[in-house]
């Protein structure tokens, strides 16, 4: 079930502000062409939290244009969203194929597509198609997630050693040609318990280099979209959520993403700006 609200509650939820205090005809959706919500980034910077974030804020609905992320069985090694952080946004389609008919179902709803995903070449491919029939028919909001690298790294390398303490391993185990710890699978049964473990350690310190040779590779194609190919890019920078723990982080993220984010998206959907707020008439 999606979550959606009438859009004077659903804005002024969003924004946190008190009823009231927006007036109602800021908000006139664009009629020109139907209105996409595209999230960019590189792994681990938080695009699939940030579009559940937005989905819960918006009549929307998230399509997931990461193939892996559709493999079933892999839910730690693709660090997928667990069911109860979704809050009820459970939806999530892929593959370029059918890209447009999920989009058409999902427009026809009412609602708006939020496309998110580490696929970088499939939404390339899905905006800037051959005949432009994608830029001729739809608005894009791009937003693009950034943490400085350095910071991403140490991260990526953290978040590798949560998922192998939460069963990777396990996981990958019962999985065929899944990339990752296939030497040490093969060589597992003829070693002893000390060379599985150095195997073992191996093949974790390769999958963190592996991880931020595809960050780097991702941010570079996103430069390229935005630098080569003038894609309107809203980086949203979110080092210093990355650089705080606990509750520190999470209050970092609702005002720096989510909540900036919020803004961007509300601005492009219905010509709303946060100069526009008014008190109480």
């Amino acid at each position: 079930m999606l979550v959606s609200f009438s859009l004077c509650k659903q804005t002024t939820s969003l924004l946190q502000k008190p009823p009231g205090e927006l007036k109602s005809n800021f908000f006139r959706p664009r009629l020109e062409k139907e209105m996409v919500v595209i999230i960019m980034g590189a792994t681990g910077t938080g695009k699939s939290r940030l579009s559940i974030d937005l989905a819960t804020r918006f009549p929307a609905e998230i399509i997931n244009s990461d193939k892996i992320k559709a493999y079933a069985g892999l839910d730690i090694t693709t660090n997928k969203i667990p069911e109860e952080e979704r809050y009820g946004i459970s939806r999530q389609r892929i593959l370029l194929t059918w890209l447009h008919i999920a989009m058409d179902s999902i427009l026809a709803g009412g609602r708006v597509p939020i496309i998110v995903g580490g696929s970088n070449s499939y939404i390339e491919a899905l905006v800037d198609d051959e005949d432009f029939q994608f830029r001729s028919r739809y608005e894009c909001c791009f937003l693009c997630v950034h943490v400085a690298m350095p910071v991403l790294h140490q991260y990526v390398s953290e978040r590798v050693d949560k998922m192998v303490e939460m069963g990777m391993v396990d996981e990958e185990s019962h999985c065929i040609g899944v990339p990752g710890f296939d030497r040490y699978f093969r060589a597992e049964p003829y070693l002893d318990k000390q060379q599985r473990g150095k195997l073992l350690q191996e093949a974790i310190q390769e999958i963190k280099r592996n991880t931020c040779k595809l960050a780097c590779r991702q941010l570079e194609k996103i430069h390229r979209l935005r630098n080569k190919k003038n894609w309107k890019t809203h980086i949203v920078d979110a080092t210093e959520v990355f650089g705080r723990r606990g509750k520190d982080a999470d209050e970092a993220w609702k005002k720096l993403v989510a909540g900036h984010s919020t803004e961007i998206v509300a601005e492009f959907l219905y010509n709303f700006s946060p100069q526009t707020l008014v008190s109480g008439h």
